[in-house]
């Protein structure tokens, strides 16, 4: 049987990074240990830098635990200071309820990123208009069994029929 505890410490981390202004590096912490209807990571995101871009969920609500550093939550068009000990609930909705976690110039922000895992799941972009679809396994969840994985500009959508004869 699988032991129910993990250490942050011992976690296998992976680095996702994107030019200057991206980079996290985390690990799933729930899936490993035998959740399915519950999404979790640990999270720690370097100095200055954001871990993903400025978005919201249409069907996932997420939680996030803060365990060290300092930094800054874009929530809607409002940012707020975060530190170590708070707990930041972003529920699902439209681009009021988009959020980003920006690491602090000195230390990097740590923390656990607990979401519920439903499938499927439209997520937008504000800062950059696009807009990204899941279907086959949600946000966080594997990307082997995603049987739509879509990103695009809302800008090139198209009328409901157009190409149908």
């Amino acid at each position: 049987m699988t032991r129910p505890i993990l250490r942050p410490a011992d976690l296998p981390l992976i680095t996702q990074a994107h030019g200057d202004a991206f980079e996290a590096r985390f690990a799933a912490i729930a899936a490993p240990l035998g959740a399915r209807r519950l999404g979790a990571r640990y999270v720690e995101i370097p100095p200055g830098r954001k871990g993903w871009p400025h978005h919201c969920h249409h069907a996932n609500d997420e939680l996030f635990v803060i365990l060290g550093g300092s930094g800054t939550l874009r929530y809607g068009e409002e940012t707020h200071a975060v530190a170590a000990g708070d707990v930041v609930v972003c529920p699902a909705g439209g681009p009021e309820t988009a959020h980003q976690l920006i690491a602090g110039p000195t230390e990097a922000l740590r923390y656990l990123a607990v979401s519920s895992m439903h499938d499927p799941d439209v997520m937008q972009y504000p800062d950059s208009g696009k807009v990204t679809v899941f279907a086959g396994a949600a946000p966080g969840g594997d990307k082997t069994a995603r049987r739509v994985s879509l990103t695009l500009r809302a800008a090139d959508a198209v009328d409901y029929w157009d190409g149908e004869g």
